[in-house]
């Protein structure tokens, strides 16, 4: 399954609401080192479609899902389950790695 791009409108359903682990990927499009971890982000969810959905928030374009999350750097990953922030991840990481520390938080 593809990432998932998410609104401050469609926040509340796609990510609290799921009955399914959710990882928020908090990016803007001027970010590179958000660019460099998109493509590792989509693998991650087709290999983990079963276990997680991957989700996208535009910082740029939902300012209001970014200021209640207070998102000061991107990337920025948040895992939330049961509609709570678990864990989160800053910066940009080898496939291996973001694959390791999701799998390590599910």
């Amino acid at each position: 399954m593809p990432t998932k791009a998410v609104t401050d409108a469609s926040f509340q359903s796609d990510v609290l609401d799921s009955d399914k682990p959710v990882l928020v990927d908090f990016w803007a499009d001027w970010c590179g080192p958000c660019k460099m971890i998109a493509p590792a982000l989509e693998e991650i969810s087709e290999e983990l479609a079963d276990k997680v959905t991957i989700a996208k928030v535009d910082i740029m374009e939902n300012t209001d899902i970014a200021a209640k999350m207070g998102v000061q750097s991107i990337p920025l990953m948040v895992l939330f389950k049961n509609g709570e922030p678990v864990a989160n991840k800053l910066g940009a990481a080898p496939k291996g790695a973001l694959k390791a520390w999701l799998e390590g938080e599910l």
